[in-house]
């Protein structure tokens, strides 16, 4: 719907989606591969940023592993939780905009560089830079 309403992406269209792909629906899976058919195709102006729901804990209470072990099978629903961890947890656009699926972070003083130096390769921790980035809910409380 929103290539209808954007225009597929280009070179003269780039794109940068910020996560939660999955567990929207009963149509992840074709999301997800839609979405990486166009990062092959314009990896320099298609972006995709990791979010909390590209995560193994929450594919098992949101749907995503149900749906693809009933289209396929556990060696593919594997294969996209793998994937999930080498996406990015942040852009930096024109040097000036950052992108992160979360919000702020619990401590002052984070630069571009903590981001970077951040193994995002794995499952996200509980607390901490990656964790912050892909997951930081609103509260009641007084605060950030």
């Amino acid at each position: 719907n929103i290539f209808s309403l954007n225009g597929y992406p280009s070179e003269t269209n780039p794109y940068c989606f910020n996560g939660d792909f999955v567990d929207r629906g009963s149509f992840g899976i074709e999301v997800m591969m839609t979405l990486f058919a166009w990062k092959a195709c314009y990896p320099k102006h298609f972006f995709l940023t990791r979010g909390n729901h590209e995560a193994l804990s929450l594919n098992r209470v949101y749907g995503f592993e149900s749906e693809v072990k009933h289209k396929y099978d556990i060696k593919t629903f594997n294969l996209f939780t793998s994937t999930f961890c080498y996406l990015p947890i942040a852009h930096c656009l024109n040097k000036k905009i950052l992108i992160v699926h979360g919000g702020l972070f619990s401590k002052d003083g984070v630069k571009l560089e903590d981001i970077a130096k951040v193994d995002r390769v794995r499952e996200p921790p509980e607390e901490g830079i990656m964790c912050e980035v892909l997951w930081s809910d609103p509260m009641d409380d007084n605060g950030r």
